[in-house]
């Protein structure tokens, strides 16, 4: 891919939809269409999907696009576009592809690091904060990792922690480094404040995902009295700015009515977020409360409601834990994406710490080829059924296994558990999840054969 010609296309479109977004999008998706790769690479589903939102003005997800077209900072979306879609899919998708097949091994889409262990805040029940606070990526360690990152096809860069935004001005200076990579960030934006919000009007390429609990009793309750003023405050900024951001949220058997509400997500796009993530409780760590997994009824409930959501509110929501179908399975293990903490160890999976991989001790490929990213490697997708993806929370015994055939250690520095503790708090659970799951997944391969022989059915009446 000529990525001049990509790029004179890409100037060309967004000249379009600064004059007419409602008008001028279809053009975006011309361009984009006609630089996509041939074939899966290409990301045809996808691509005709946004087409669909993009001409259907009564679909929530056409409001929220068009909401992002004319409330976000023109030079950001340009970067943004140009990062998380041209470098990010349309070139580093087919790099990935070449390379997971050359090397028989998993290749990320994107990768999750943290830059430190360090917290301005001390949360209950955070697992990250068993770390301590005295870990750190090195300026240099993190310009590598994405050095390295880019080689292999990997452009988009999640900061989790700790509080990533302890350590701002470095990432600031990663960012303007790396002016071709996408960065994400965790962060509970309490250091959010006017002096970094123009740092990121001038790199262009920084998101933060805003960590609430829902509103400010539930919120306060967790993270300390005042915080959900200030991460009010700091969500008014960056609107006020013009620049993107969403909200992470995780839902527990005590919390999960009020985080999916209509008010909620009502508040949520009044706020301005652009997407919301939903993370399951996971119960991770010596001192996680099993008790808060939801109930099956509960996840069910969670599954119906977010759903519903994306066909009625103007913001993206993602369940990561029911949202299996539309990936197949377990993302982690370097399928999509792998996670580094602060000591430089490898993790598959931002929730489950066990590896024998370390950034310090070789290349990014090489933990890619280590024996637990093998493991993961080989048995994805863990369940056929991917409303039940992961290796811990509904499949532990899998979990167990593969931590034990790859001689994988516990990378939690302050209270190491063992994946048979872990996995014995999920057994209860995967059980008692198994049989709705298996009946909302029949019912979702039903929906999907009768969706296409609708379309094929429409598809022959046009042919004719």
């Amino acid at each position: 891919m000529d990525t001049k010609i990509v790029r004179y296309g890409l100037k060309k479109a967004f000249g379009y939809i600064e004059r007419n977004p409602e008008e001028n999008l279809p053009r975006l998706m011309d361009w984009v269409d006609r630089f996509a790769p041939e074939g899966d690479r290409g990301f045809p589903v996808q691509r005709a999907a946004f087409r669909q939102v993009i001409e259907d003005p009564d679909c929530a997800m056409h409001r929220l696009m068009y909401r992002i077209f004319t409330e976000t900072d023109k030079d950001v979306l340009k970067a943004v576009f140009e990062n998380f879609i041209v470098n990010g899919n349309l070139v580093g998708w087919p790099r990935q592809e070449e390379l997971r097949e050359r090397y028989g091994c998993n290749i990320p889409w994107a990768i999750l690091l943290d830059p430190t262990s360090a917290c301005n805040l001390h949360c209950t029940g955070c697992w990250a904060a068993e770390y301590g606070s005295r870990l750190n990526l090195s300026f240099d360690e993190i310009d590598s990792i994405i050095t390295q990152g880019k080689e292999l096809g990997v452009y988009i860069y999640i900061y989790t922690g700790g509080e990533p935004l302890v350590r701002r001005d470095d990432l600031v200076a990663l960012c303007r480094k790396h002016s071709d990579c996408q960065f994400l960030c965790f962060t509970n934006a309490t250091l959010i404040d006017e002096g970094f919000a123009d740092a990121m009007l001038s790199v262009k390429n920084f998101i933060p995902a805003i960590s609430v609990e829902g509103f400010e009793s539930a919120t306060d309750s967790r993270r300390g009295a005042g915080t959900y003023r200030k991460v009010v405050d700091a969500m008014a900024l960056l609107k006020r700015k013009k620049l993107p951001f969403g909200i992470s949220s995780c839902y527990t058997s005590q919390n999960f009515e009020s985080i999916s509400s209509d008010e909620y997500f009502d508040q949520m796009v009044e706020w301005g977020a652009s997407f919301v993530w939903y993370f399951h409780y996971m119960p991770v760590g010596n001192a996680a409360v099993p008790e808060l997994l939801p109930t099956p009824e509960q996840r069910e409930y969670m599954y119906r409601r977010i759903r519903a959501a994306r066909r009625e509110k103007p913001i993206f929501a993602m369940d990561f834990q029911n949202d299996g179908e539309f990936v197949q399975g377990c993302i982690a293990g370097g399928r999509r994406y792998f996670h580094i903490n602060a000591n430089g160890d490898c993790d598959p999976c931002v929730f489950i710490h066990y590896s024998n991989a370390n950034i310090r001790d070789m290349s990014l490929l090489d933990v890619l080829r280590s024996p637990i990213f093998m493991a993961y490697h080989d048995g994805q997708p863990f369940n056929g059924n991917h409303l039940m993806p992961c290796p811990m929370l509904e499949n532990p015994h899998k979990l167990q296994e593969m931590v034990e055939k790859s001689g994988a250690h516990s990378t939690d520095l302050e209270s190491p558990e063992s994946a048979e503790h872990l996995c014995e708090k999920c057994s209860e659970y995967a059980r008692n999840w198994a049989p709705a799951a298996e009946r909302l997944w029949q019912c979702s391969c039903r929906e999907k054969l009768e969706r296409q022989a609708e379309n094929n059915a429409e598809s022959y009446s046009a042919a004719v």
